[in-house]
């Protein structure tokens, strides 16, 4: 029986949303390795809504499960929904979105809150010894919900993330876009992503290897 994998996205759109080359090479690895893949998001406002061709800001509402739908192709559940034992392993891609709709990272850093019901699954998931892999910015999330227990994450090598991460509690460790970083003690797998760029075949070679190593901690 096929590996159920969950990929928890943020929207559409890497200024206000998940990333969609971080999200797509995601989908794409998993489903390489032939597991299932069970997309999800939070069924909340976005934090902001950004015109991707200008980068201003919008004065619109957009929802954020809504526009994950896009990146899903519509096979999407409300994040609420979803319980750790209904998955083997969970997967946060990067994008804004992590830190505007997942949690309020970007505005607060070390002091930021974590949407209630990402927090909650991320809790279920690492309680069950079950692996995590976050991308890009999305380990600030975890190290956010998790940081008691002090996890070794990497964003790449940006010192001011880096920084208000290991206020929360984890530990950071540089990494280059094409490589990833493994705390194999609570099973959590990061790689930069877009956090450094700048190819879109660096970034789907990390998360590829990322993704690999995180479905085989599975079990």
């Amino acid at each position: 029986m096929a590996h159920k994998i969950g990929v928890i996205l943020s929207g559409c759109g890497f200024k206000d949303g998940a990333e969609i080359h971080e999200s797509v090479c995601t989908l794409l690895a998993l489903d390489r390795m032939g597991v299932e893949t069970i997309c999800m998001a939070p069924n909340i406002d976005q934090g902001k809504v950004v015109n991707h061709l200008t980068g201003q800001d919008v004065h619109e509402k957009r929802n954020v499960l809504v526009e994950s739908a896009r990146i899903a192709r519509g096979k999407i559940r409300d994040i609420a929904e979803i319980k750790a034992g209904d998955l083997d392993a969970l997967v946060l891609p990067g994008g804004y979105g992590a830190a505007l709709n997942l949690s309020d990272f970007a505005a607060k850093g070390a002091k930021a809150t974590v949407n209630a019901e990402v927090a909650r699954l991320v809790r279920e998931v690492h309680k069950a010894g079950k692996p995590i892999c976050a991308i890009c910015i999305a380990p600030a999330v975890i190290a956010r919900v998790l940081g008691d227990e002090h996890p070794v994450l990497t964003i790449g090598n940006d010192e001011g993330t880096a920084d208000a991460i290991e206020a929360c509690g984890a530990k950071h460790e540089n990494c280059a876009v094409r490589d990833f970083v493994v705390d194999k003690e609570r099973k959590i797998v990061s790689t930069p992503a877009y956090m450094l760029g700048p190819s879109i075949a660096h970034v789907a070679e990390g998360i590829e290897r990322a993704v690999r190593e995180t479905v085989a901690m599975i079990g």
